[in-house]
């Protein structure tokens, strides 16, 4: 006999952490489900993960949590749970979860560079530590949730990264993360077709400031950048890094390829010779160096977490490919983070420089604007060969390659049989760039 399940006695948030106790692995979807997770079944605007709750049961969930009626048989009906809505009844679970924990919860967020900057913290906090952090970059309303019920009890410091389109994203994450600690990278010029201008990113990557204002917390503040030290006004304990200002400075060593770091001040460490591309990697690089030094990591452990630390999924890396060097920096861009690459490629002392660079997505009505004036700025280089990839791109001015989609542009790279030349790949991670060297 089938029943539905009754939406009139939704579980508290306190019963379902019993549960989750006893089954503290999480999953949203099916296809990465293992026996004994939690399945939560969130809705999309293009799927309802109800519609899977009996499959995720069947294939070994210990329960499916639903906000819909199922239609169950009865020894299945017990393992279904009814909660008024999934996804905040995910996000609840993850605060009374964060709850637990009395340690330093680190936010970082930022326009460019957070992911990259949370990895070299993961790395060298990991060094000395238990640290739990955000996988790749699940840094949103759901990554974020899931991250923090990721983390077990021998945690002794949980790192979240967190991404935001428009304003009041990152004042919902604070309000379940509960962060001690917060970092923002920098504000530039990203999703501006939700924050609606760059002063709009600002308030909105403004939002963790202002958490940590109010919660009597500690920032670690990139020091050269006056917009920053101003939305840092009135956080009570604030730890700076920077060339010329803060607790720790640094800079960088003229090299043709990767990055090297001279520590100038603050700390023991002479050189730091990185596994990243360009110098505008330094900011992450010092943060790193900051919050290690702040929570007392060994200084050769700081230096050696950094200089082991190889970026992978497409972000600041220096390949080989056909005998080509290649800077394959395609994860996403945006016009800060584009116009940054553009500028150190063009000062690396390399020969046959080839730029392919792909659409920068969610920039509204700034579009247009925005893809002329990248295009502005690459004609003020005499480059071997520019592609630009992406609709973006096609009622802008300009007498270099232009190719609809990336396949079109990977075709041509293929016909040219490049030898000895130095490419730099960049794009939003719509356009998917590094298929232009995929096999």
């Amino acid at each position: 006999m089938k029943q539905l399940s009754s939406p009139s006695a939704p579980l508290s948030t306190a019963d379902l952490y019993e549960i989750y106790k006893s089954f503290p692995q999480v999953q949203t979807d099916t296809r990465q489900l293992k026996k004994g997770d939690l399945y939560f079944a969130l809705k999309g605007p293009n799927f309802n993960g109800n519609e899977f709750a009996l499959q995720a049961l069947e294939q070994g969930a210990a329960y499916s949590i639903v906000d819909e009626a199922v239609d169950a048989s009865a020894h299945l009906q017990e393992r279904i749970i009814y909660v008024a809505d999934v996804l905040s009844s995910l996000q609840a679970l993850a605060k009374f979860h964060r709850e637990q924990f009395n340690i330093p919860f680190i936010a970082i967020t930022g326009s460019n560079g957070k992911t990259t900057t949370k990895e070299l913290v993961a790395a060298v906090l990991s060094s000395h530590y238990r640290i739990y952090t955000t996988k790749g970059n699940l840094n949103n309303h759901i990554g974020v949730p899931l991250t923090l019920l990721s983390i077990k009890q021998d945690a002794q410091f949980a790192i979240i990264e967190m991404g935001a389109n428009h304003l009041k994203e990152i004042e919902s994450y604070c309000s379940y993360t509960l962060p001690t600690h917060g970092m923002i990278t920098n504000c530039g010029k990203a999703h501006l077709e939700g924050f609606g201008s760059e002063e709009g990113v600002r308030k909105g990557k403004g939002e963790l400031f202002e958490y940590l204002k109010t919660h009597q917390g500690t920032v670690f503040l990139m020091q050269d950048f006056d917009y920053l030290v101003k939305m840092a006004q009135g956080i009570p304990h604030i730890i700076g890094y920077g060339t010329e200002h803060g607790q720790i400075q640094g800079d960088t060593i003229d090299q043709n390829g990767m990055l090297t770091v001279q520590i100038n001040k603050g700390i023991d460490i002479n050189s730091i010779q990185t596994h990243l591309v360009g110098n505008y990697n330094l900011p992450n690089v010092l943060a790193a160096v900051a919050i290690g030094q702040h929570f007392k990591v060994p200084n050769d452990k700081i230096k050696l977490a950094i200089e082991n630390y190889i970026p992978t999924n497409s972000r600041s890396q220096l390949l080989t490919w056909n005998k080509n060097e290649v800077i394959l920096d395609a994860y996403n861009a945006n016009p800060s983070s584009m116009k940054l690459a553009v500028e150190n490629f063009a000062k690396m002392n390399k020969e046959n420089k080839i730029v392919c660079l792909g659409g920068m997505r969610e920039l509204g009505a700034d579009t247009l604007m925005e893809h002329q004036m990248l295009i502005d700025q690459l004609t003020q280089t005499n480059w071997k060969q520019v592609l630009l990839v992406g609709s973006e791109f096609k009622s802008c001015i300009h007498n270099f390659l232009y190719f609809d989609t990336v396949l079109e542009a990977k075709a041509w790279i293929q016909a040219q049989e490049l030898k000895g030349y130095t490419i730099l790949i960049k794009g939003s991670r719509g356009i998917q760039m590094e298929q232009l060297i995929a096999p």
